[in-house]
């Protein structure tokens, strides 16, 4: 039995994430600060592991956290896109300072495993399609600009310290636990609490723009196999962790009006500053490098979700 820390644990990938842990008889520690996690996403299973409340930034807080820690999986951040155009320092203190503190305090404390939570944000609007690791990253906002550095300085700690890194690229992931509130909700739960409460639900542009939508345990067992991938192939490379499928929030309206029953027409606003057009993935490095396979696809996952939105979200 090994003990994972889990930045960010609180979070909504860093929360389903220590569940996936658990249920496989290891130990979780969780550091997060609760800025943007919530503790009542920990509340079934906090007798089964240890919370401290610190932040990445803080050398401290890292340093206790990491006590007995065989690896660590760093989900601490402080997401969404339209949040660091607002606000890009806020968004490069949080998320490459913090990134470069983690690190730092991993090779003092000899951890030498860190899987790091990227983003397919680093592709673009980059026309090819679907996005692969070789492409030129080519960012529109300073998030993902910050995830950026932060896949090349876990890169050079692999070069520099011998440190075992690896960077999974998410694309757009949604399940459990994932908040609907606020000005930087993601778009399904906020969708779909807006409908359970026969509220019109906002699409910033057309409505064609897709994504590769990724449930939430596919990202809780690519994290898991990265963890215990050979040693040789952690070298900081970026692999993409989606499903090679897209859907457009068109489609995915007209599913959520299906599913839940719901007739509730949708307003249309003006495209957002930094959303890409279309994101999709390829998935084949992932495959090869991590043996990773999404076991949910989307309208299954979705599926889930609601299930879950119904008791959580109306």
């Amino acid at each position: 039995m090994s003990t994972y820390l889990i930045t960010g644990g609180a979070g909504f990938i860093g929360s389903n994430l220590a569940r996936h842990v658990l249920d496989r008889g290891h130990d979780v520690t969780v550091l997060d600060n609760l800025a943007t996690g919530r503790r009542e996403n920990l509340d079934e299973i906090a007798d089964r592991m240890t919370f401290i409340e610190g932040d990445i930034r803080n050398a401290d807080d890292v340093a206790r956290s990491l006590d007995g820690c065989a690896a660590v999986f760093h989900q601490a951040a402080l997401g969404s896109v339209p949040r660091s155009i607002e606000n890009p320092t806020a968004s490069h203190d949080a998320n490459v300072n913090g990134t470069l503190n983690v690190l730092e305090t991993c090779k003092a404390a000899g951890v030498k495993r860190v899987v790091f939570a990227a983003s397919s944000s680093v592709y673009g609007n980059t026309v090819e399609s679907p996005k692969h690791e070789q492409m030129a990253p080519a960012p529109i906002s300073p998030y993902a600009a910050g995830k950026i550095a932060c896949e090349q300085y876990l890169r050079a700690y692999a070069a520099s310290y011998g440190m075992e890194t690896l960077c999974l690229r998410y694309f757009n992931v949604f399940g459990p636990r994932q908040d609907p509130a606020g000005a930087y909700a993601a778009v399904i739960p906020a969708w779909v609490s807006c409908l359970l409460r026969g509220e019109q639900p906002v699409v910033y542009g057309d409505g064609e723009q897709s994504r590769d939508f990724c449930y939430i345990d596919n990202v809780c067992e690519a994290n898991w196999l990265a963890a215990h991938a050979p040693a040789e192939v952690c070298n900081g490379q970026a692999l993409n962790i989606a499903c090679n499928r897209r859907t457009s929030l068109n489609e995915i309206l007209a599913l959520l009006q299906e599913l839940l029953g719901t007739t509730v027409e949708a307003v249309y606003k003006d495209k957002r500053p930094g959303d890409v057009k279309h994101s999709l993935a390829a998935i084949d490095a992932a495959r090869e490098v991590i043996d990773y396979e999404p076991s949910v696809y989307f309208e299954e996952g979705l599926r889930k979700a609601i299930d879950w939105y119904r008791d959580n979200l109306g």
